[in-house]
């Protein structure tokens, strides 16, 4: 994409965001991917309705979007933890919305049948609390399949990832924000998924070596005796 983005104002594990003015934002990957399918399934979203960045242009690894302002929910529970539970349901409601909108064609289904519109990398620090409502970013892990999977991939977000010490997000934080997410789900049907979604997980390069214990070892306690 032509010109000099401007000034950084975030990173993340694979790409950076730069302040274009004009409310708009560049999110540009630092590794081997393209944003053109993510601009596609973004736009597919809000054109159901569903809060997401609105996407202005994509080639390459460079997509354009309006820039969203607000706190992220994780920053907001650091900051105020009596949010948890308003929080956790917001998060829950969240899935609950996009899996209703009807997919669009040509998204990988690594999860067998099932027919939602899953985000996979639905957790607090993707949420932004926009004076209008949450906004959910990122979406280049989006597939379709059961909603539970969805579910279950959160979990495994919310149990496992690796956070900043001293942060909400301690292993006690962790236990609460997740036990009231999941009151909020089907936590039975997601834990029969749950060790799928992990594998599926671990494929991530992003996953610390840390973060891949811990991922294995919470599947450990949902997967069967035949290792399914």
């Amino acid at each position: 994409m032509a010109g000099t983005p401007g000034r950084l104002i975030g990173s993340g594990r694979s790409a950076d965001v730069y302040d274009l003015g004009d409310g708009r934002v560049l999110r540009r990957y630092r590794v081997a991917r393209t944003a053109e399918f993510e601009a596609g399934v973004m736009a597919h979203v809000r054109a159901h309705g569903f809060p997401a960045p609105e996407v202005f242009d994509a080639a390459g690894p460079d997509l354009v979007m309006a820039r969203v302002d607000g706190p992220t929910m994780l920053d907001d529970l650091a900051r105020r933890p009596q949010t948890m539970p308003r929080h956790a349901a917001a998060l829950a409601r969240l899935h609950h919305r996009l899996h209703d909108v009807p997919p669009p064609e040509g998204v990988r289904r690594p999860f067998g049948p099932g027919g939602a519109l899953l985000h996979l990398d639905l957790h607090p620090d993707n949420v932004i609390l926009t004076a209008d409502g949450p906004v959910l970013i990122d979406w280049p892990n989006v597939a379709v399949g059961p909603s539970e999977a969805d579910v279950a991939d959160t979990w495994i977000l919310l149990a496992t990832a690796a956070t900043d010490k001293g942060s909400v997000v301690t292993r006690l934080g962790r236990r609460l924000f997740t036990a009231a997410f999941l009151r909020h789900c089907d936590k039975a049907a997601a834990a029969r998924v749950l060790p799928a979604v992990a594998d599926f997980r671990l494929g991530d390069r992003n996953v610390s070596a840390d973060e891949a214990v811990r991922i294995k070892g919470l599947a450990r306690r949902y997967r069967g005796p035949d290792g399914g």
